[in-house]
């Protein structure tokens, strides 16, 4: 019997990530935001939800591509750290896969090492690599 997990997806630029569902609190739309003076570039402010206050990180910051067009939205992917929920702000939010972990291998040495950093190992799907983000490494140098 081979073992799977589930991942919540989603889309940065180009690229298509994976957190493991256990770690999400939550996937929300937009939400207006208070900007942090003097926070490092990544952070993009922070954002009450329902009565508790979240730091919002841009994940497009946190890899080094350019932000996304003034006209765009951000989703927030909620997740859980032991020092409270922290959002990661993603283009475009995908669905819950299921996906056997015989398919899971290391990151490959073609990211560069920006990318490679925040990459715990990809899963091998129909004609695209699924990134298992590192959230404690996203989030722990902001």
């Amino acid at each position: 019997m081979t073992e799977s997990k589930q991942y919540c997806s989603f889309h940065v630029g180009d690229m298509f990530f994976g957190v493991e569902v256990p770690e999400i609190q939550e996937v929300i739309r937009y939400q207006r935001m208070t900007t942090v003076p003097l926070a490092p570039p990544e952070v993009s402010g922070l954002i009450n939800l329902r009565g508790q206050i979240v730091t919002a990180i841009d994940l497009r910051r946190r890899l080094g591509i350019p932000d996304r067009d003034a006209d765009s939205r951000p989703m927030n992917v909620v997740v859980r750290t032991d020092d409270g929920a922290v959002s990661l702000l993603v283009d475009e939010i995908g669905d819950v896969l299921e996906v056997d972990a015989s398919s899971y291998e290391h990151a490959p040495d073609t990211l560069d090492d920006a990318h490679r950093e925040l990459i715990r190992g990809v899963h091998k799907l129909d004609g695209r690599l699924l990134l298992i983000l590192d959230t404690a490494k996203a989030i722990g140098a902001c």
